[in-house]
């Protein structure tokens, strides 16, 4: 039998055996498509996580405090060098200009301000970090340098909240991939289980085809095949829900979350990457569970 006509004669078997036992792959295919479907979920709840980290992250801003003796230009000159050293955008704010805004924030309480003798704030230099920068361990070593530098007396990053957000989305990230990992045996040993019973009803024609010099390899091509289609078929199915999901609930979470993320949780949720990546995982689904099932069975 030529290469062709074995590649026929495999789909061609693969499609008989989805016809066979439809309930049963009916079952696999459902089962995938959850699966898919559910990390699909994920990975849109991911972008909005890393939408807001990003949107957070944006309004990290170190204050650096100068000490109160430095005049204007030598201001000026800490100024340049906080600049240089973080490759940031720094704006030097004025004491006037900060008791000001202090005044602006506590609305009608700042105007207790005016009756101070002097005024107790000393000059800033506010700086913006650069996306790179935006790490704990990255922050940390950068306030580290500026507080070496000359005429500089304080440097504050909201240490504590940097780290706790950074702390909270490592969190969730390792609970995504534990569930996506327990998800994904889950769903290997399902679709294992339902297509050892497709292969179980065919075990006569199985044993008919080892009688007549059939390998192993010649009869676990065709069921192989089924596990690849059931994966697909899952896959279809999975990416079909989250473009319903999208356009029938994306609308109201862009709506509840615009104030928060911006207009980028509004994105479409299937998107072609994820379209690759959702056939390439249900495609391994298939044959994964396939493989298993006929493996278990010719060892019987």
């Amino acid at each position: 039998m030529s290469a062709l006509a074995k590649t026929r004669y495999f789909w061609r078997s693969a499609a008989v055996g989805l016809k066979h036992s439809p309930f049963v792959h009916f079952i696999a295919v459902t089962t995938i498509a959850i699966a898919l479907f559910s990390a699909g979920l994920a990975r849109g709840g991911a972008r909005v996580l890393d939408n807001l980290l990003a949107s957070l992250g944006g309004e990290v801003e170190v204050t650096v405090y100068l000490a109160p003796e430095l005049g204007q230009d030598e201001a000026h000159g800490v100024r340049a060098r906080v600049e240089a050293l973080s490759q940031g955008q720094v704006t030097l704010v004025p004491p006037d200009a900060a008791l000001a805004r202090l005044r602006t924030e506590l609305g009608d309480l700042g105007e207790a301000l005016s009756e101070l003798p002097e005024n107790p704030l000393p000059a800033a230099l506010e700086l913006r970090v650069p996306p790179a920068q935006r790490t704990p361990e990255a922050l940390q070593a950068l306030a580290k340098e500026l507080r070496q530098l000359p005429g500089v007396s304080g440097v504050d990053y909201g240490e504590q909240a940097v780290e706790r957000l950074t702390a909270i989305a490592r969190a969730l990230s390792f609970g995504a991939m534990v569930a996506f990992v327990v998800v994904l045996g889950a769903t290997v040993v399902i679709v294992a289980a339902t297509l050892q019973l497709a292969i179980y009803s065919r075990r006569e024609e199985i044993e008919i085809q080892k009688l007549v010099g059939a390998t192993d390899r010649f009869v676990k091509a065709p069921f192989l095949l089924e596990g690849l289609l059931q994966g697909l078929l899952g896959a279809g199915v999975a990416l079909l829900g989250l473009w319903a999901f999208g356009k029938l609930v994306g609308p109201t979470l862009g709506s509840l979350f615009a104030f928060l993320l911006g207009p980028g949780v509004a994105a479409p949720w299937v998107e072609p990457r994820l379209v690759l990546e959702l056939v390439g995982a249900g495609c391994g689904l298939g044959l994964g569970g396939s493989f298993v099932a006929v493996g278990r069975f010719l060892r019987v």
